[in-house]
Formats: C-alpha cells, structure tokens, sequence
C-alpha cells in the first residue's frame, strides 16, 4: 500500500492510494517554487497577491460541501465539523487579503538622534516548507499559506499521508484561484525526502504543526543548516475551573473543548482541574454531558463525535488509556472501544506527576483533578511539559488576572471556549513548540523586516 493513502477510518476501506513523488519530481518542484520566488514573489505588488488570496478563500466558500465530505471520508471529522472547518478557512484567507496592505506597510522608527528618517520594510524570506498534520487539513494549510502567499513566499506543503485527497483539492484550489506555477506546490514526500529538502538552499524556512517528536526532528535538522523554524506540536491544555453562577453552562463548555474533532485538537482541553467546592456538582453535571453526546457516523448530520482518524490513533488511545488505569487511574464513564470509535471517556484518580498526567490524550479522554486553592490550582495546571492553551473559568474577575498571568502556555481563554479567530495568535511555549500562527504575529514570522536608514 503507497503511504499515501484515503482509508475511511469509520469503516477500514481503502479508498484511493496516491503515489509518492519520486526525488527528481521533487527537486522540479523546489525549482519551481524558488522560480516564483524570484519572479511572482519578488515582483507581484500586495494587491496582487492579495487579490488571489481572496480568491482562494471564495473557492473554498463555492466548493465547501465537497471540501468538507473529503476529509469526512480522510479522517472521520463529523460532517458539521467540516463544514465549518471549510468555512473558517476561508475567513482566514479573507482575513489576510483584507489586512495585507497594513501587514506589508513600512513601519516608520523614530530616531533618537541625527538627521533623516529609518523604517522597517517587510519582504519575502523565499521558498518556505510546511508539514501539516491531518487533524485539521484545511484550516492548518490556511494560517501557513494564507499570510505567506501575501507576504510573497511561495511554499512547498507536504500534507498527512492520510490526507492526500484533500491535499490534491487545495492544489486544485491554488491553480484556479490562479496563482503562477510553483507558487504552491503540493508535494507527496517521504520523511526521508523532506530531511533533504530541508537541507536546500533554496528552502528559507520551514513550519511544522505536529507532534513533539517530529517538530525535533524537524527542528535539528533546520538548525544544522540554519533555517528558521516555526513549531506547534503538542498539547495537554488545563480546564480550570475556579468559580461560576452557572455549573450547567461550565460543564457544557467542558464538553466542548474536550470532544471537538473528537478530541483530537492539539488545543482541546485535556485536564480539567476543578475547586473542591464545585468538584461534584461539576464532574456530575460534565458526565452527564458527555454520556449525552451523539457517536456515529460522520457522514450523518447531528454526529458529534466520530471515529478516530486511524487505527493506529486508536490503538495509541486504547495503550494509553490501559497504562493509566494501571498506574491507579480510575475510569468514571466510558473507556469501551469500537473498532476506531471511542466512547467519551472520564478518568479520575490520576496522581500529578504520574505518566497519565504528562502525555496529551489525542481522543475524547478528559482527566479531572480535584484541587483545595488557587495555588494548587495553578501548580497542577503548570506541571507538563506543554504550554500551548489553556481555559480558565472563574466569576472573580481580579482572580481571573491573577491566574491568567502565572499559567504557562501561549494562550489562555477566559469564561470561553471555542473562540479561537484569524485575528488572534495562536502558538505555545515549553515543549508545545515556538513561533506564532494567524494575525499580525503569525504575518510576522516569514518576513525579512529590513531596516533602511536614510539621511
């Protein structure tokens, strides 16, 4: 079986093997887009680039349903998931052609001294590499390429293995919006081809979403040859829960940062680390909500969780999930696997610091922890080794500034969930790698901010 493969995770069928590129295509296609960088790239004003931007985010608003019943068929998502992961992005590529302009303007400094004026120009780094993971095909494709292709870089993308259809659409798109050759070129490449197309000259820079383990491997290699690198990997996002006027509307928020994708989100909540006081009244209420959720098939409207994208998603989860219960973990609610279908799972009794406690559950497994203080609270949250997002629930608002500044991660979302927006950043700190994605932060990445002092 080719690597690159459509195997419908919710029934086990191959659907389509597509081959991988062979070395020599793929040296063409690293000519190509260091071509367009040279010429589109160099020579292309803003509005140009933005105007097919735009363009790309109207194909995906014309061709949503098709969109969306790919990676149905590729990774098991809900087709209401889908959907609305078509059409957030296309919001982030309206994002980006709206704001190009103002993303691109010279930043004027003020000098402390001396005659004449000194800006800062923004300009292309050149050919830029990015691997993007299947959980979210379409949207991670949008906050890599969609504020790179304004900026002028042209881009490589090496999709999942397992998401090669959706792959070949975004291709498709980028061609009809009308972009020239090379300036995105989709690439089914091995991981042994992508160490040496990270090691070309010609490659500026590359950008990973995706585990620890590849954002390391990635990152050694862009080192050595002294590339910048952009990594969003993994995470075991805390739910902390401190305060509310409202336990229904709080349990319903967890569920909902716990089961989106089915669980599968690099920034879902994982952890879920609960005030005393509010503790069973919460974790009643929380098991309610997920014993409630619809599993089935995601190709039906009203699913809420379908299978994991793979077998080897589930086998990882069903190890995981043995492994904690092991150590002394305790399963409250589900556990039960069904071919690649998870059931909502709740484990309590996890001690902190033990195994459970330090590894993200990529699949609908929620741990809840019991705490006596703020303190501890925000101690417990702290303890992984991640620090991409974090949600903090509290009806104390000079609390809620309190804990907000000593949580370790790149994000942090108050009394919300769910709110994530092309307008705001979206990175991590610790080992959930570094760099920034969406809004002005993640235009900023890619770009050579040349000083120019005149007198």
């Amino acid at each position: 079986m080719s690597t690159y493969a459509v195997v419908n995770p919710a029934t086990g069928e191959t659907i389509k093997e597509y081959p991988q590129i062979g070395d020599d295509e793929l040296r063409a296609a690293i000519g190509r887009a260091d071509e367009a960088s040279r010429a589109w790239g160099a020579t292309s004003t803003v509005a140009e680039r933005a105007a097919l931007v735009r363009k790309v985010g109207e194909l995906h608003s014309e061709r949503r349903q098709e969109l969306a019943e790919i990676i149905v068929r590729e990774m098991g998502k809900p087709i209401e998931q889908a959907l609305g992961e078509v059409d957030f992005a296309a919001a982030i590529y309206d994002f980006y052609a709206d704001k190009a302009e103002d993303l691109m303007a010279d930043e004027p400094i003020e000098l402390l001294g001396g005659e004449g004026s000194a800006i800062v120009r923004r300009s292309p780094f050149g050919v830029l590499l990015g691997i993007m993971p299947w959980n979210f095909p379409y949207y991670q494709v949008a906050r890599f390429a969609g504020p790179n292709l304004v900026i002028g870089n042209t881009i490589l993308l090496k999709h999942a293995p397992q998401c090669p259809e959706s792959a070949a659409a975004m291709q498709g798109i980028f061609d009809d919006a009308g972009f020239p050759a090379g300036a995105y070129e989709n690439v089914y490449a091995s991981n042994e081809q992508i160490e040496w197309v990270i090691e070309d000259p010609r490659v500026r820079g590359v950008s990973v979403t995706g585990s620890e383990r590849a954002g390391a491997a990635v990152a050694a290699i862009a080192g050595r040859n002294l590339k910048k690198v952009v990594l969003e990997l993994g995470g075991s996002d805390p739910f902390i829960l401190l305060g509310s006027d409202d336990l229904d509307a709080a349990a319903q928020a967890a569920a909902e940062a716990r089961l989106d994708n089915a669980g599968q989100s690099c920034n879902a909540a994982k952890r879920f680390i609960v005030a005393d006081e509010l503790y069973d009244e919460f974790l009643a209420k929380f098991r309610e909500k997920l014993e409630g959720s619809k599993t089935g098939d995601p190709t039906a409207e009203g699913t809420e969780i379908g299978p994991l994208s793979s077998e080897l998603a589930a086998d990882r989860l069903e190890d995981q999930l043995k492994r904690a219960v092991e150590n002394g973990a305790e399963v409250l609610t589900g556990g039960k696997r069904d071919g690649n279908f998870f059931e909502p799972t709740i484990l309590t009794g996890i001690a902190p610091g033990d195994e459970a406690s330090q590894e993200e559950f990529f699949g609908p497994v929620a741990q809840v922890y019991r705490v006596g203080s703020e303190e501890e609270a925000v101690e417990l949250a702290n303890q992984t080794p991640f620090g991409l997002g974090s949600y903090l629930m509290t009806n104390d608002e000079e609390q809620a500034g309190r804990v907000a500044d000593r949580i370790e991660a790149g994000m942090v979302y108050v009394n919300l969930v769910g709110a994530d927006s092309p307008e705001l950043p979206f990175g991590g700190f610790k080992r959930s790698g570094f760099g920034r994605e969406l809004g002005r932060y993640g235009a900023d990445e890619f770009v050579n901010k040349k000083l120019i002092r005149s007198a």
